[in-house]
């Protein structure tokens, strides 16, 4: 199953600045740039259901596996449509989607990605690579299989929790939108969750945001919807 694990280790609390303010690390030696902040090939851009779009810095000089894997399931038009599955604000408080099935177990049919654990921390509106869960007491081979098993799913931090940090991949962060992320309803599974009605590449030039129409409302089995009168 495609669930991310839950770690007893204490997430350092801290207060979360902006994303712009810790999306960019010192310079340091032999690690690759960062691509600028302002570089579209690298914006992830959600439109949800929630009321906007968000946007998320790529980072393909800390995780170029997963951000490659991101464009390309984004330009298959892969995530329209999706539900975020699972989404918490105690033990991992985040919000998970990026699977088919709806319902933790689906991925796409693309071969999964090899881990990429990097410097970049579980903080707030950190997006990470959602991947399957081993015990503690898996012999290495099987916490090796479950390190790589990433695909299809991600996750986006709502509070930091740095015990997460070298688990699992981080590969971009929230720049713009959060809010839009912090509505997504609770839930595992929500009872109306909320979905990425379309998802883009920055400079793939994408149209406005446009707010999906309201969906109708569902009957209880055996009613039936009635129109009164003079209405």
């Amino acid at each position: 199953m495609r669930k991310i694990g839950y770690f007893l280790a204490a997430a350092a609390a801290f207060a979360a600045a902006p994303a712009t303010a810790q999306i960019m690390e010192p310079t340091v030696k032999d690690r690759p740039a960062a691509p600028a902040l302002t570089d579209t090939e690298n914006h992830w851009v959600l439109d949800l259901s929630t009321g906007g779009r968000v946007t998320i810095a790529l980072r393909p000089d800390a995780a170029p596996k997963h951000v490659e894997r991101i464009k390309t399931l984004t330009r298959q038009k892969f995530y329209d449509g999706l539900v975020f599955h699972r989404v918490l604000d105690t033990g991992v408080p985040m919000a998970q989607g990026g699977d088919p099935k709806g319902d933790g177990t689906g991925q796409s049919t693309l071969p999964d990605v090899e881990a990429e654990f990097n410097w970049m921390p579980h903080v707030r509106g950190a997006v990470a690579a959602a991947r399957s869960g081993s015990p503690d007491d898996a012999p290495p081979e099987v916490e090796k299989a479950a390190e790589n098993s990433a695909n299809s799913q991600f996750f986006i931090m709502f509070q930091p929790m740095l015990s997460l940090d070298k688990k699992y991949t981080v590969f971009g962060r929230v720049i713009d939108g959060m809010q839009y992320v912090d509505a997504i309803p609770r839930g595992e599974p929500p009872a109306n969750p909320a979905r990425i009605v379309r998802a883009y590449i920055g400079s793939d030039n994408p149209p406005a945001y446009v707010a999906p129409a309201p969906s109708a409302p569902v009957l209880p089995a055996g009613e039936e919807e009635v129109t009164l009168p003079g209405t």
